[in-house]
């Protein structure tokens, strides 16, 4: 019995045992367990690197993904107001993203005027564009930059190009954009004005620029591989600004995805420059001295050892020049009507001061405007200008640093750090604009009823210091033709229910286009007579 007992309780305390160890052992895993979470917790949790979300490994890129998904111009502006104009952008571990990115005025005139050469475009910028704009203007730095806005710089100015910039556009307004708008524009299906401003800015830029028509506008709206191609390639390439190098250079290398696009719409857009430069070419030769374009002018030059320039560079001139004179513009002019259309008080305004101008002046039909009567267009070109400051053509812009820095806001910048400056911000920024900032208020442009320009550092619609935009003058010349061509003429509505956005891309297009309907007005203005009847595109 003693025995069965001894052997009971060493039975029990050994089963016990077996049975109390795990238990202690299961609290202790779950001890180092608690332990475990909280370290990995407080090492993936975000944290905050100014006032932004910044995880392990990750960077801000999640961050970065949300703003994608929304309306990436409307984040970065939500963040630098948060921030007060300026905040460090941590990209994932061992890619390139990590970039800064401003939009304080005193920052953006240290940058392009203060330190210009300590801010180049640099090399990060001109690779991820090489492919569309190889050597051009927007895309290199230095000596290769400043002779080609040598020549263009004196070619803009000369009377002649004045001459030829309103004869041209004096012509396209008249013989194709008015009929067409004549035809299709008071359908109940509208038409889409973007896309007929973009024909006409090419047309134009094509004709002053290259020497060539290209018959982008007519009554017809043929389709144009050449526009749709160029509008691809751009969208492909501001891809590369948004992903690590290394990746979209696999995915050029397997030919996938964005990279694929942009190949492909390459072929195109080498196609149109290759045939304007052999063209021209053949011209030269049996007709030498008088076409006096910007492609011609170019064509002329030698390099520093007299060499002409090769067929590569030609195109990079083009493709510069067709985007700066085709895209930016006609954006611009499609936000105006957009903001116009929701501000009746600012569109019988701009009437106003176009019945003022031509006083007494008798008119056949639309006004054929006067040089000197488009200057005296003070309104419009404030309302133009109001525009491009809530929504400007090239929404935001890149720079590298050259050597160490820093910042009038005390922002330090190493050696080949990015600097990002954003345009489109800066109209949202009550710090620079005041509470009203997201009002439309062409007044704001006013003093004493005449236009007074802002500082470029503060309105850097068309960029500022030595790389001001050389087509400033133009581009405002070419809008107020244009707008008040067709103001004069028509009361024009955007299609009810036509979603407005703006799209990701090196110029802000409409992402769906502006569809909008057009009222004829009950002015002095003669119906215009269609030679040809053609059915709706």
């Amino acid at each position: 019995m003693d025995s069965y007992r001894l052997a009971s309780n060493s039975t029990g305390i050994y089963a016990g045992n077996i049975f109390r160890r795990p238990h202690l052992d299961l609290r202790v895993l779950e001890v180092f367990l608690a332990v475990g979470v909280f370290v990995l917790f407080h090492q993936l949790r975000p944290r905050n690197r100014r006032g932004l979300a910044s995880w392990p490994l990750l960077g801000m890129l999640p961050s970065l993904l949300f703003g994608l998904k929304n309306d990436i111009y409307e984040w970065i502006s939500c963040v630098l107001i948060k921030e007060g104009g300026t905040f460090v952008f941590k990209g994932p571990l061992f890619s390139n993203l990590n970039c800064v990115i401003t939009s304080d005025p005193r920052n953006i005139e240290h940058i392009l005027k203060t330190k210009f050469v300590t801010f180049p475009k640099g090399e990060y910028f001109r690779k991820n564009l090489s492919d569309l704009l190889g050597s051009g203007i927007f895309n290199s730095d230095d000596d290769v930059w400043q002779r080609q806005r040598k020549v263009a710089s004196i070619e803009f100015h000369s009377t002649r190009f004045r001459q030829l910039m309103h004869d041209s556009l004096e012509r396209l307004v008249h013989e194709r954009l008015l009929p067409v708008l004549e035809l299709y524009g008071e359908r109940i299906s509208g038409i889409d004005l973007q896309d007929v401003l973009l024909r006409l800015t090419f047309d134009n830029v094509c004709m002053i620029a290259f020497g060539v028509d290209p018959g982008c506008l007519s009554h017809r709206l043929p389709e144009i591989p050449f526009a749709n191609a160029f509008e691809k390639a751009t969208e492909a390439s501001v891809m590369r600004f948004l992903m690590p190098t290394s990746l979209w250079k696999i995915m050029r290398f397997f030919n996938l995805g964005s990279e694929k696009e942009l190949r492909e719409a390459l072929v195109r857009v080498d196609e149109f420059a290759g045939g304007v430069i052999r063209e021209r070419k053949r011209e030269l030769l049996s007709d030498f001295g008088k076409k006096s374009d910007l492609l011609t002018v170019f064509m002329r030059m030698r390099d520093e050892e007299g060499r002409a320039f090769s067929e590569e560079f030609l195109r990079d001139i083009c493709i510069n020049f067709i985007l700066a004179g085709r895209d930016t513009s006609s954006v611009a002019l499609a936000w105006f009507f957009w903001l116009v259309g929701q501000n009746p008080g600012v569109e019988e305004k701009i009437l106003e001061e176009m019945r003022g101008i031509l006083g007494h002046r008798v008119v056949e039909g639309p006004p054929k405007w006067r040089p000197e009567e488009v200057k005296k267009m003070e309104y419009l070109q404030a309302a133009l200008s109001e525009a491009l400051r809530l929504y400007p053509s090239v929404p935001v812009d890149h720079k590298e640093v050259r050597e160490d820095d820093v910042l009038p806001d005390g922002t330090e910048l190493k050696k080949g750090t990015k600097v990002i400056y954003a345009i489109y911000s800066m109209g949202r920024m009550e710090s620079i604009w005041g509470e009203d900032c997201l009002k439309f208020k062409p007044q704001r442009w006013l003093r004493d009823g005449k236009f007074t320009s802002e500082s470029a550092y503060k309105f850097t619609a068309f960029n500022g210091g030595p790389r001001l935009c050389l087509g400033k003058d133009f581009a405002y010349y070419q809008m107020k033709y244009v707008a008040s061509s067709i103001l004069y003429e028509y009361h024009v509505r955007v299609l009810e229910g036509h979603q407005v956005e703006p799209k990701l891309a090196l110029t802000m297009y409409m992402k769906h286009g502006l569809r909008v309907t057009l009222q004829r007005r009950k002015n002095p203005g003669r119906p215009i007579q269609i030679k040809e009847n053609v059915a709706p595109p």
